[in-house]
């Protein structure tokens, strides 16, 4: 009889592994209730954290994959998505940008629970002032997602980066949890944070997050110039900042739900300067005040309309000074606020289970104060609507958008831009050939433009209201599949996409007859190939080993001018090669996470000479973490070790970035 039970058991783990579907659970459920005298047994299977199944490019990172590979903050996330380049200035402070397959940081949107976060003066958002503690979902997609019940400017964008931030959770009846978190690392950092949770009903509960930062950024770094090579400090790449946010969330009677965030940032730091002949002197200093409020509310009205209603209003003030004999008086003091007022509405339809469509509509006021003299005081009014349709029916999925831009501007010195009218279409459409496998193709069409930003058209004399918008082609085909060919592993996935994107009008600082000017010059085609890999192994009871991985090569030349030097040279600061490369060992002892990340030679001036290359790297971090459970209360401790190697880089030329460093934490939550 023992035999026998041996034997049943080894059947009821095959057919969990192999065929983890309802009707086969039902079956194993029979056994195990026959098989009386086995003890309990529990058994677990990872799932695919990719999305094979999208028309466009969408790749994700939950919060149980942050968890394991040790991941601390938004940089260091995205960059473990294929297609994008993170530019990262150095230092804790440093600002950190994000551009999808080389379009430019202007033309990838960011949105925080579901609400784009702007900034119409430089166009770029620094995702370093994101914390990923809070963090549930971090999405990059390429194109835009599947998702028809959002903000037109969602689809009006290039790419767009999702964060989504926890919803609390309560268990055992529990009215609140809280969480205290340390965390302590090299060249002065510490940030101390706190989060709590409050029930205060069955359909109403708050979150609030306190995180305060601080460190003085001195790093080593090794300076070579020619054969001479000496060991240096960073300077003035000091940071100290306090960011917090508070959410309701309420679920109405009728199953509607509404959620509103204000949200806080304020920072002082350091802007560590290039460091060219020995001088590694910086004066710059940059002031950032940011606060916005938004509200989000969903209604569903029975099973084929459903009504999403956001608005956001949102101030950021910022101060830059520099000292210097070249200044009159010897300082330059800069000071912008911007006020943005933003409203939105969608509407999303399913007449039949085939076919879907929506319709959005955006509004919003952008507004600029500078402390310049005869400062143009810019209000910029835009209009976004955008169209979409799909249609799905046995293993086809095709969706179409069209999106419709009108922009006009009011200024109440010197001359204004006209007014901008534009529509971007897209049309992306995927194909399972077999409905018994995982298998998909799809391909992708999208149009998108950029319009200037204040600081393009209006800044002091560089500034060019003539200027046309930016636009930018993307055309995507790739593969995609998933499933579980080997029983040693819970699943594979693959995804394999090839793209060329063309941006005409680029915006650029040329020179003129006497200073800098924005002029729409360039003309850039970029041809690429992504790839991402990902499986799940288990090694033995309680031990699974996750694998992921990801390769871009990228070609990305200025066609601008035959005549040019730089003709059908790589852009700068766009390696051809970059990938990266995950472990996470999870066992009943210490956990294990290791990241690499590679990225090959670049050219930081537009002429591919090799006096004008950056060599490339590979930065390796290594993660141990262990998590304790007490009666009511839960204790992590986290310890990593980054750029192991301590490999001496520049992302950005001149910038150096820290070696080796470490990094400890610990999180209690009761």
């Amino acid at each position: 009889m023992k035999t026998k039970a041996v034997i049943r058991l080894t059947c009821i783990g095959l057919l969990a592994l192999l065929a983890p579907n309802d009707s086969w659970a039902q079956q194993v459920d029979s056994i195990v209730n026959d098989a009386r005298q086995l003890q309990e047994v529990t058994i677990q299977a990872r799932r695919a954290p990719m999305k094979v199944t999208s028309t466009s490019p969408v790749q994700l990172l939950g919060k149980e994959e942050i968890k394991r590979l040790g991941l601390q903050n938004m940089a260091d996330a995205v960059k473990r998505f294929a297609g994008t380049n993170v530019r990262d200035y150095g230092g804790i402070g440093g600002l950190k940008t994000v551009s999808v397959r080389n379009l430019g940081a202007a033309h990838t949107a960011v949105s925080y629970d579901g609400v784009v976060v702007s900034n119409t003066q430089a166009g770029q958002v620094d995702i370093g002032r994101f914390s990923l503690d809070n963090v549930s979902t971090l999405s990059l997609a390429i194109g835009h997602d599947e998702n028809l019940l959002q903000s037109a400017r969602m689809f009006a964008s290039a790419g767009v980066l999702n964060i989504e931030t926890e919803r609390p959770r309560f268990e055992n009846n529990q009215k609140h949890r809280t969480q205290l978190q340390l965390r302590s690392g090299s060249f002065g950092y510490i940030t101390p944070s706190l989060r709590h949770w409050q029930k205060l009903s069955e359909q109403t509960s708050l979150s609030a997050d306190v995180t305060y930062q601080r460190a003085d950024g001195s790093y080593p770094f090794t300076l070579k110039n020619g054969k001479l090579i000496t060991n240096e400090k960073r300077i003035n790449s000091d940071i100290e900042s306090w960011q917090g946010e508070a959410n309701l969330f309420h679920t109405f009677a009728d199953e509607s739900e509404v959620n509103v965030k204000a949200y806080c940032f304020n920072s002082e730091r350091g802007l560590p300067g290039s460091v060219v002949l020995y001088n590694p002197e910086s004066d710059e200093r940059l002031w950032d005040k940011n606060f916005f409020l938004q509200a989000r509310y969903k209604k569903a009205f029975g099973t084929k309309w459903r009504l999403q209603a956001q608005g956001k209003y949102n101030y950021s003030w910022n101060k830059y000074e520099d000292s210097g004999v070249q200044y009159e008086g010897g300082k330059q003091s800069d000071i912008n606020r911007q006020h943005e007022y933003y409203l939105s509405a969608a509407v999303h339809y399913r007449p039949v289970a085939a076919f879907d469509i929506s319709l959005a509509q955006d509004g919003f006021i952008n507004r600029l104060h500078t402390n310049g003299v005869n400062s143009p005081e810019p209000i910029r009014y835009t209009s976004l609507t955008a169209l979409n349709a799909r249609y799905q029916h046995n293993g086809l999925k095709l969706t179409g958008t069209l999106v419709a831009t009108h922009i006009t501007e009011e200024v109440k010195a010197g001359n204004k831009p006209a007014d901008r009218n534009h529509l971007s279409p897209t049309v992306s459409f995927s194909l399972q050939p077999w409905q018994s496998a995982q298998f998909y193709l799809r391909a992708m069409y999208k149009n998108t433009f950029r319009v200037p930003t204040f600081s393009d058209l209006y800044y002091l004399r560089v500034g060019n209201t003539n200027l046309r918008p930016e636009k930018a082609t993307e055309y995507t085909i790739g593969i995609t599949w998933s499933g579980k060919p080997f029983r040693f592993t819970d699943f594979l996935s693959l995804t394999v996409d090839t793209y060329y994107n063309k941006v005409t009008d680029k915006i650029i600082a040329f020179p003129s007859t006497y200073v800098w000017k924005m002029q729409n010059y360039g003309k850039v085609q970029i041809n690429g190939v992504d790839v991402t890999l990902a499986t799940a192994m288990p090694l033995g009871r309680n031990i699974h080993l996750n694998l992921s991985g990801n390769y871009s090569w990228q070609k990305a030349i200025d066609v601008t001018n035959k005549a040019a030097k730089n003709y059908k040279a790589q852009l700068p600061y766009t390696p051809m090669h970059n990938g990266n490369l995950s472990a996470a060992l999870e066992n009943p002892w210490v956990n294990i996470g290791y990241t690499i990340n590679i990225v090959g030679k670049r050219y930081y001036l537009a002429q591919n000479l090799p006096e004008n290359e950056i060599d490339g790297y590979q930065e390796h971090t290594a993660t141990l973490w262990r998590e304790f459970t007490m009666k009511g209360c839960n204790l992590r401790l986290q310890a990593e070790v980054i750029n192991l190697t301590d490999a001496q880089y520049d992302i950005i030329k001149y910038y150096p970035m820290p070696g080796r460093s470490w990094r400890v934490t610990a999180t209690l939550i009761f």
